[in-house]
């Protein structure tokens, strides 16, 4: 690839291509290019169209998130302040209503338009991590193709599992602490519509964000950064670790925190295998390109 040619190659200027081997692919096959050439230009160009389009369907399942606004406003924002919250009845919990105010002018309009993009986000995401997949794709090789699409989808899913994570342990029973906790008989607890959705969505997106966690160490022991050798030897911080993010993203009582804590290490554990295995693959790459098959 250069990086100031043409879209297309003209015949006379194209070389001719490796006889085919084996299954028909030339030897020394490179990536997918569509056999033309980019420029720096064109590849910003691309990259340009694909994250509006990514974007583009962020906007319109938030648009489509706003026809439903009241149904999501009901049962997703104000749902864990009911007692009749069906979490509560998994967790077997007696809880107790929660009072939300309205303190400011714009408290309720930000709240009704940060709930709609906060789902519309969630749900518009595996469209722009796809739009971001057929970006990179041209350029990797078909083994790394195969990676890169597990990459992305479990990208996805494990996002999507801590968001749901956080939103129906993490805040019915951090709302509950809260609302049950009083310093005196006279103060009441009335809970501020902003302050509540900004706690709501920073236990569903941080806990979301958590979940990452795999993926990062995927893409690290790609890179050949960190080793499964090296996680097993932090297994005793990655305890403490995940003890103080699970203090961090709940509120202070021992069962939230170990209900944080406890997927968090077992994500910790599923990263050890995972870069065990991306190793000894990379370890395996690196031996047939410098000895051959």
């Amino acid at each position: 690839m250069k990086l100031f040619g043409s879209r297309s190659s003209s015949p006379a200027t194209t070389s001719p291509l490796p006889p085919a081997q084996g299954d028909g692919a030339p030897a020394g096959a490179a990536p997918e290019a569509d056999m033309a050439e980019m420029s720096f230009l064109d590849h910003l160009e691309e990259l340009r169209w694909r994250l509006i389009k990514g974007l583009a369907g962020v906007l319109a399942s938030t648009i489509l998130c706003s026809f439903f606004s009241k149904w999501i406003i009901d049962n997703i924002l104000l749902g864990p302040t009911r007692p009749d919250f069906f979490m509560y009845r998994v967790f077997h919990l007696d809880a107790k209503p929660l009072e939300l105010l309205n303190r400011t002018i714009t408290g309720q309009f930000f709240a009704h338009i940060g709930t709609i993009l906060f789902v519309g986000v969630i749900i518009g995401s595996p469209v722009l991590i796809y739009q971001i997949w057929k970006f990179i794709e041209p350029g990797l090789y078909p083994h790394e193709k195969q990676g890169m699409r597990f990459a992305a989808a479990f990208a996805t899913g494990f996002f999507i599992l801590g968001v749901l994570f956080g939103y129906l342990v993490i805040t019915p029973l951090a709302l509950q602490f809260f609302a049950n906790y009083t310093i005196s008989e006279q103060i009441v607890n009335q809970f501020d519509i902003t302050k509540y959705f900004n706690m709501v969505t920073i236990w569903a997106f941080g806990v979301g964000l958590l979940f990452e966690l795999p993926v990062i160490v995927y893409f690290l022991a790609k890179m050949g950064l960190i080793t499964g050798d090296m996680l097993r030897k932090g297994r005793r911080y990655a305890l403490i670790i995940a003890l103080v993010l699970g203090a961090l993203f709940t509120p202070p009582d021992p069962i939230s925190q170990v209900l944080v804590a406890v997927p968090l290490l077992l994500l910790y554990e599923l990263s050890i295998h995972i870069a065990t295995i991306v190793t000894r693959r990379r370890e395996e790459e690196l031996r047939r390109a410098l000895y051959g098959p």
